[in-house]
């Protein structure tokens, strides 16, 4: 989604002008609902992870808050000049949006914590 947003940024322009508008709003409550079908994929992943407990258990909307508006601040960034991304700081933007929701587990009662794994090879 990143390397559409910044190779298209026409594309990114109109939809953040889109979101921001009563349909857009509508779209995303949809999504949250379940009362539409684009966001079907997100929320039951979101769903799936926090009850595996891979996923911090936080409100739908949150975790959509802070795996995707982090995406657009930074598409937004590139393309107004603030920032070069290249793939090396793409996949540090993902990786910290990954490490936004994911849940970390105690081992041995010791207070140590383990990372699950990432969704970016390192």
């Amino acid at each position: 989604m990143l390397r559409y947003f910044i190779a298209k940024p026409v594309d990114f322009r109109y939809l953040e002008q889109y979101l921001s508008s009563p349909y857009g709003v509508a779209l995303r409550k949809d999504w949250l609902l379940g009362n539409g079908q684009d966001g079907d994929l997100y929320r039951w992943i979101f769903e799936k992870g926090v009850g595996q407990q891979i996923v911090k258990d936080l409100p739908l909307v949150v975790l959509f808050a802070l795996v995707f508006d982090p995406l657009l601040a930074v598409s937004r960034a590139h393309i107004l000049g603030f920032i070069e991304l290249d793939d090396h700081l793409i996949m540090q933007t993902i990786q910290a949006c990954w490490d936004g929701i994911k849940r970390y587990i105690k081992r041995y009662g010791m207070g140590f914590k383990q990372k699950l794994s990432n969704p970016v090879p390192e």
